[in-house]
């Protein structure tokens, strides 16, 4: 038997593939699907089945194209949907790998239908359990996706499911989620690479709860939903197709006829230091590494795109705005910022400043706000600036309306991207004044031991 886990970078997104007796079949495949083609070739076997655990709500699934691509069954979870693609797995269904026995046990609470699929070994011992989004490494699967109104119901559900359903398998069983730390489909995903029902049983805070009533309480909270989510649910019920090309290299003058002609968003995935020294104007930006955490929350999806971003990152940018369904890439602007001014064109700069500098101009009472981006878990657990206005990034696209009006606004975060993502919606907007951010952030006022108020 071979097993392997594919790790997408940005979605902290798992797949798998198990294989033995000459076939293989793949859980919760992402868009760009070519490496579980690759690796059957490796592995010398052929793909037969595509399972997914549920709908998933932050990427594109590659399953409909995986499917078809190597000729075999895509199988979906969450059958009250219509789904364009695929057949619905049913409760105790069964696929033999060999002599192992891979089970689909209905889970719902993450969503209405979400599926786990339990490996047994030799066709009895219950070995490895494919959890989707019902149970993490520390956390459980957010109830929310359903609307407020259903968050009750669906908590209640989930608690059904991982005390009558997932427990139940056996502590020796190895645990293998949809997701890890970083992802949006839970609130505090471990950092534990790999993990155990014993593990989780005896770790993970959302099974220490008193009892059923306490689990709903805290498992309906509220929490942020990124607004690409509905428009992933509409997408991946109908079949997402395969990967777009990657987006050709254009000169600044073909840059800039582009966006004229298109109307496109200009969006800057280069470090933040160097956004901030210099960037297209009307530009939004988040670094490279973060686009799968801040796309969503930033890019609308009836725009055209055009990237600026280092050489080396341009293919990373793509992959990740792909499977996020950003499919409308323009292009990129070849040599950056140095070809764009090389060509005669204006740009735009947001203004940076140090701690200390901040610290001066507050004792010298000038006319000028803070706005921090840090998140309530943040604020809580390490203080707040007093007299800031706190806006969490996220929410900061609907929200702009109450950036304080004031001649110089001081943008902080923990540590100076987020500010600048800030910065970026803040400028875009055409908010009049200065507008710059902190450098250093919350970690560098803690340090020069500034004003904090921790009540």
């Amino acid at each position: 038997m071979f097993f392997k886990r594919i790790v997408s970078e940005g979605l902290a997104h798992y797949s798998y593939m198990i294989g033995d007796g000459g076939e293989a079949l793949v859980i919760d495949p992402r868009r760009d699907c070519d490496i579980y083609i690759e690796e059957a070739q490796n592995q010398g076997v052929r793909l037969t089945h595509v399972l997914e655990t549920h709908r998933h709500e932050d990427f594109l699934t590659g399953s409909a194209v995986l499917a078809r691509l190597a000729g075999a069954t895509a199988w979906h979870a969450d059958s009250q949907w219509e789904y364009g693609y695929g057949e619905a797995v049913r409760e105790g269904q069964s696929w033999q790998l060999g002599p192992h026995t891979l089970e689909a046990i209905l889970t719902p609470g993450h969503t209405p239908g979400s599926m786990c699929y339990l490996l047994r070994y030799d066709g009895g011992m219950p070995w490895m359990l494919f959890s989707g989004d019902t149970l993490f490494a520390g956390e459980a699967g957010r109830v929310d996706l359903m609307g407020p109104e259903k968050r009750t119901e669906m908590a209640g559900l989930l608690y059904e499911s991982l005390y009558e359903k997932v427990l139940p398998v056996g502590d020796g069983v190895l645990l293998f989620p949809a997701h890890g730390a970083g992802s949006a489909c839970g609130s505090d995903i471990a950092a534990r690479e790999f993990t155990t029902i014993d593990l989780e049983r005896r770790l993970n805070r959302r099974l220490a709860y008193a009892d059923r009533n306490q689990f709903i309480e805290k498992m309906a909270a509220a929490m942020e939903l990124p607004p690409y989510f509905s428009r992933m649910e509409k997408l991946i019920l109908e079949g997402p197709g395969p990967m777009p090309a990657p987006p050709p290299p254009l000169e600044a003058d073909a840059f800039s006829a582009e966006l004229a002609r298109n109307e496109a968003i200009v969006f800057d995935v280069r470090e933040e230091l160097g956004f901030n020294a210099a960037h297209i104007r009307d530009s939004l930006f988040t670094r490279h590494s973060s686009i799968s955490s801040y796309g969503g929350w930033l890019l609308p999806y009836d725009r055209p795109l055009l990237l600026v971003a280092d050489e080396e990152h341009v293919a990373g940018a793509a992959r990740q705005l792909g499977r996020m369904g950003y499919d409308n890439l323009l292009g990129w602007l070849i040599r950056g910022m140095y070809a764009w001014h090389n060509s005669g064109r204006d740009s735009a700069s947001t203004a940076m400043v140090t701690v200390p500098e901040l610290c001066r101009r507050l004792d010298t009472k000038e006319e000028l706000c803070i706005l921090d981006v840090r998140g309530e878990d943040e604020l809580e657990a390490k203080g707040r600036i007093p007299g800031a206005t706190n806006i969490h990034v996220t929410l900061l696209p609907g929200r702009l309306d109450e950036v304080p009006d004031c001649p110089s606004l001081f943008i902080f975060c923990g540590t100076g991207h987020r500010s600048t993502i800030s910065a970026s919606l803040i400028e875009r907007s055409g908010r009049r004044g200065r507008t710059a951010v902190v450098l250093g952030g919350f970690a560098g006022w803690s340090s020069a031991e500034c004003p904090i108020d921790r009540s």
